[in-house]
């Protein structure tokens, strides 16, 4: 009877510890319930941007496809483009000779000028093959993970997009997919802030 007494007693109290844990555990919950939903979620403009004309650009450290290290903030006092693309991007593939033959050629031996395409999610082979397919000679980054393109824009959302940064760091054009009109208005941005 006593051996009896003895086990009912540790039962109970085991019970009486997990109701107690998962109640601190619910009460805990509930008390983080409202600091998470007092967090602000993130503004989104036009397309999908987290950016906005007139805003700093988000700085960001990359790898090249030639294995150096792009940092944007330390190109400050140049006019930067940067150009999110993907080899499964049919829309990049139309875009990419055009950047490449009306933007990078005739600025490539500018020194106030840089131009990056960024690609998103895809290994180092796969990019090298993807510039030589599309016949770009601008230099490519890896974004590996989207981590730099989900400072720009909502992270599931798609590319071609391309960002011009002026010689403060601030963002002066944001363009989404490939149209024509909007391609030349950005040229004319970039020979505009390159005095041209």
């Amino acid at each position: 009877m006593k051996k009896l007494f003895s086990i009912l007693s540790v039962a109970l109290i085991l019970a009486s510890c997990g109701k107690k844990a998962s109640q601190t555990t619910e009460q805990s919950a509930e008390n983080a319930a409202p600091a998470q939903s007092e967090q602000a979620a993130p503004v989104v403009y036009e397309n999908n941007y987290l950016v906005k004309v007139g805003d700093v650009a988000p700085d960001f450290i990359l790898s090249l496809t030639d294995g150096t290290e792009f940092t944007l903030s330390k190109n400050r006092g140049k006019v930067v483009m940067l150009q999110f693309t993907a080899s499964w991007c049919g829309v990049c593939r139309k875009e990419m000779p055009f950047i490449e033959r009306d933007i990078w050629l005739p600025n490539k031996d500018n020194k106030d000028f840089v131009l990056l395409g960024i690609d998103r999610e895809e290994p180092l082979e796969d990019v090298k093959k993807f510039a030589e397919s599309t016949g770009i000679t601008y230099p490519m980054a890896l974004d590996s993970k989207a981590d730099v393109f989900a400072s720009y824009a909502e992270r599931k959302s798609g590319i071609t997009r391309n960002i011009l940064i002026d010689r403060d760091g601030r963002i002066v054009k944001l363009t989404r997919l490939y149209n024509e009109k909007e391609f030349g208005e950005l040229v004319q941005a970039i020979d505009s802030l390159l005095g041209k």
